[in-house]
């Protein structure tokens, strides 16, 4: 059977990708973030300089590699969930998920390395908050809103912090619940507000 062009390309397209995040790591690893440039990575992966920027917008990028898929799993636990399943578990599912890859023994010189690394930490801060809106959008879009409220965005931004707590607790597992318990009792408050304005709102 015939492997559609398109298909190998994107195979390929990823295997180089890896290729790249992985030669970065370990570079970064053996010689410190600070002393490799991007140049020493493409020659080490054995790609151009462009080929590199096509697939990672920034050398921070290349270690967190999985940024995008991180981010499309969270809005997808809001908006692929079974019709009749409460989003906050979804949520925490994820999460969990996410906190037990991350981690793991073969994680930990890479946590090194981003909370040793000024650059890295700026660009993972960031990376939460993007995460944050985009799951503030799904929540909103979820519940049938013209516009991202405060609430979704404050729920949102607990949800990705609990990631940031979890991958710091000597009980990450543990720690996970913890934070969630707080969110689904933030949640329920927030829709019991928001069902009694309405019914307020609808008095004459």
């Amino acid at each position: 059977m015939t492997v559609p062009s398109s298909g190998r390309r994107e195979r390929k397209k990823a295997a180089t990708r890896q290729k790249i995040a992985d030669t970065a790591l370990r570079l970064f690893l053996d010689r410190g973030y600070d002393a490799v440039g991007i140049r020493d990575v493409a020659a080490e992966a054995d790609v151009a300089v462009t080929t590199l920027f096509s697939h990672f917008a920034s050398k921070e990028a290349l270690v967190f590699e999985q940024d995008e898929d991180f981010e499309r799993r969270l809005t997808r636990a809001v908006t692929d969930r079974a019709p009749n399943e409460p989003l906050i578990p979804a949520l925490r599912r994820e999460i969990q998920a996410m906190v037990r890859h991350c981690t793991g023994d073969d994680a930990a010189p890479l946590w090194r390395l981003i909370d040793a690394t000024p650059a890295l930490r700026q660009y993972e801060q960031s990376m939460r908050v993007r995460h944050a809106e985009s799951v503030a959008t799904a929540i909103a879009a979820d519940l049938g809103l013209t516009r991202t409220t405060t609430a979704c965005r404050s729920i949102a931004r607990c949800v990705i912090d609990a990631f940031s707590l979890a991958r710091e607790a000597d009980d990450p597992d543990a720690a996970v619940e913890e934070v969630f318990r707080m969110v689904e009792a933030a949640w329920n408050a927030a829709s019991l507000s928001s069902a009694a304005a309405g019914e307020r709102a609808s008095r004459p």
